[in-house]
């Protein structure tokens, strides 16, 4: 008998998966815990194991085609049986059998406590879907869905808000219509002149004839490009930038990484000494670890700390969670645990869900320093910069400068100007630097 693949649920809210590659072809014998197969979803990427031993009958959804949760994607059997090859079914016939064809009438619109295949794809659109409806105030049950089984997508979301009439203020019903060139003479019933000028269209990108090379996104690049363009719509984004001195770091670092690597089983970079003190200036400012929600500010009880990664494919921020909760060693074996597990695509969508607080550390490829863009929905980011010996004056006990050779770091913080002052995200970074500059993090 075959045993059937199926899309894994890859997390509570994730209703539907895109395979990315098949690591075994049709006829090919295969291990139990072999990697099968690569999928992404709005969350992660990810490799999927076989889940029995056998040989590949088929593969029944091929690359770049989206399916439901639950839907089976290849059938795993005997030896002897043979192999029925591999189609390239459309979305609609990769379905599980509750879906309906793409050829049939959309499915019905689903109750928010619909609990059926088609009410779960529909309630539990994308995260980018649910935060694009809520800007625009837009009840998704309202929306005509054409993603499996009537499952609302953003090309249906945004053809949704073309045809939806434009909101136009009130003084403007009693107005003269406004001249699309504005002429000082007509009157703006106290609407400046750039209301009366459309907006400018988006410039093509390429000119006709021009020689170009054009390919899609992949996946997580456009989930990546989504949500910064949504980060920078969302948030007052305003930077201060401290230098910090960290021969101190240096110092412990080099006292006692041998030592620490015995103890802990893994290496002791810089970067656990920037958490430590990150979550006790976030400790001391709990703004930074806030969220914003209408009206409201969100202060989270617990520290979770997100650490870009940088892919050959893209950009993910796996997060250490209670981390100030841990000591050096323990923040250091947590980040490398899922700096490795991030590179061979082995995440959990809870291990890059939950953070309260983003370090990221464009230092290692030489920046003196980064202006990141906030990872929403958090309100701070802080960005870490080279070290590097540079000459400093020193100030000495009794009052003598001198100039020394020291290892510097220019941070920068990046905060959401809605909830957090200037004067704040200059106290947090002065606290961050005091930390690296005296704290001896437990190793004296």
């Amino acid at each position: 008998m075959a045993f059937d693949v199926v899309m894994p649920q890859m997390g509570e809210s994730i209703a539907e998966a895109t395979v990315l590659k098949w690591h075994k072809q049709v006829g090919d014998l295969i291990a139990k815990d072999d990697t099968l197969y690569e999928i992404s979803t709005d969350k992660v990427d990810a490799e999927i194991p076989a889940p029995a031993a056998g040989t590949l009958l088929e593969i029944l959804v091929d690359v770049n085609i989206t399916v439901p949760v639950g839907t089976v994607v290849a059938r795993i059997g005997d030896a002897s049986e043979k192999p029925t090859g591999a189609g390239t079914p459309t979305a609609a016939s990769a379905s599980t059998p509750s879906a309906p064809a793409a050829a049939e009438s959309p499915a019905p619109l689903a109750d928010e406590d619909d609990n059926s295949l088609e009410g779960r794809l529909r309630t539990k659109s994308s995260p980018l879907v649910r935060e694009m409806a809520k800007q625009h105030g837009v009840d998704l049950a309202r929306v005509q869905g054409t993603g499996q089984a009537g499952r609302v997508t953003k090309e249906d979301l945004e053809a949704h808000l073309a045809k939806a009439p434009v909101a136009v203020p009130a003084m403007a019903s009693i107005a003269p219509a406004l001249p699309t060139v504005h002429d000082p003479s007509a009157p703006t019933m106290g609407l400046t002149p750039a209301l009366a000028v459309p907006p400018t269209p988006a410039l093509p990108a390429f000119a006709a004839g021009e020689r170009v090379k054009v390919e899609p996104m992949s996946r997580m690049r456009k989930i990546i490009a989504e949500g910064m363009v949504a980060s920078r719509r969302t948030s007052a984004h305003v930077y201060t930038v401290f230098e910090i001195d960290m021969t101190h770091v240096a110092q412990l670092r080099n006292k006692h990484k041998q030592a620490f690597e015995t103890q802990f089983g893994t290496k002791l970079s810089f970067m656990p000494f920037v958490m430590m003190a990150a979550c006790k200036a976030l400790r001391a400012y709990p703004v930074a670890n806030a969220s914003v929600d209408g009206d409201s500010i969100v202060y989270k009880q617990d520290i979770n700390l997100g650490v870009a990664v940088s892919l050959d494919w893209g950009l993910i921020v796996p997060v250490v969670k209670n981390a100030d909760m841990m000591n050096l060693g323990g923040l250091a074996r947590s980040l490398n645990d899922l700096a490795e597990r991030a590179r061979s695509k082995q995440l959990k969508p809870d291990e890059i869900s939950g953070g309260t607080f983003t370090i990221t550390n464009p230092g290692v490829y030489g920046d003196t320093f980064g202006l990141p863009i906030i990872n929403q929905p958090q309100v701070a980011i802080q960005g870490v910069g080279a070290i590097v010996k540079r000459p400093v004056v020193i100030t000495g006990p009794d009052g003598t400068d001198f100039i020394a050779i020291r290892q510097m770091m220019f941070s920068s913080l990046g905060f959401d100007h809605r909830i957090i002052d200037g004067a704040i995200g200059d106290l947090f970074m002065a606290f961050v630097k005091k930390e690296l500059e005296s704290s001896t993090f437990g190793l004296e």
